[in-house]
């Protein structure tokens, strides 16, 4: 029995399972938690594919799996947690209870992003459009910016109805926009083909040590900046 070939589906598995557990503690408004086992999940998500590729055992059910398992982790839960903030807002637009369920656009827009990403040939060394793991700690970051932030502004400006279906308008849409995204995943071990993913993993380090919470949105939003700029003046070497 080969162990290799299981091991890269392993951890796919763990990442929804983190995502199940996530949903359980977003159904609790325990964001902080939820938050750490979406990124724990997301870690997961990361090094499948790489023990995939280093195992040599790449497959169709592997990658069904992953885009399932992504499903939840960064579909579901984001969806979830954009529902508890519209229905925890002030109520500018609608006090109906119906509002809040407008939040499960992203879980729309993620489950589209997933389906259409693994029909789509132009993504094998990049992305289009935001991942949905980058997505979804955008999403959940911003309870955590509520809860641990100062700033009336930063507070009126997540309380606001507007605002989040604003976002939720926007996560939808950068999901899927024709917008070429660097990817974080390693594949060849040299300084220079990964000089990119060097700048923004050590920008990220930086924005969270000195915000915290508040820093993950500005990653997310380096992220996308990053990739414009790589897209124009080609950073990390290759013809655009």
């Amino acid at each position: 029995m080969n162990i290799k070939k299981h091991i890269p589906n392993t951890i796919t598995l763990l990442n929804l399972f983190c995502g199940c557990i996530a949903m359980v503690f977003v159904s609790k408004q325990e964001f902080e938690v939820a938050f750490f086992f979406v990124f724990l999940g997301i870690f997961f998500d990361f090094f499948d594919g790489f023990f995939a590729r280093l195992f040599k055992v790449t497959g169709e059910l592997g990658l069904q799996l992953d885009s399932l398992a992504d499903m939840v982790t960064s579909g579901v839960v984001p969806g979830y947690v954009m529902y508890f903030l519209l229905e925890n807002s002030q109520h500018e637009i609608s006090s109906s209870s119906v509002f809040p369920f407008l939040g499960f656009v992203i879980t729309l827009g993620s489950c589209y992003r997933l389906a259409f990403f693994n029909i789509d040939t132009r993504q094998t060394e990049s992305f289009i459009g935001l991942p949905t793991p980058a997505n979804s700690l955008f999403v959940l970051s911003l309870p955590l910016v509520v809860s641990y932030s100062d700033s009336l502004f930063v507070l009126e400006l997540l309380s606001s109805q507007w605002v989040l279906l604003l976002i939720t308008a926007f996560s939808a849409y950068i999901l899927n926009a024709e917008i070429p995204l660097f990817s974080l995943k390693i594949k060849k071990f040299t300084f220079k083909d990964n000089l990119l993913q060097i700048v923004f993993l050590a920008l990220s380090v930086l924005l969270v040590f000195f915000f915290q919470y508040a820093g993950v949105p500005l990653v997310i939003i380096s992220y996308v900046f990053l990739s414009v700029v790589n897209n124009r003046f080609s950073l990390d070497g290759k013809t655009k």
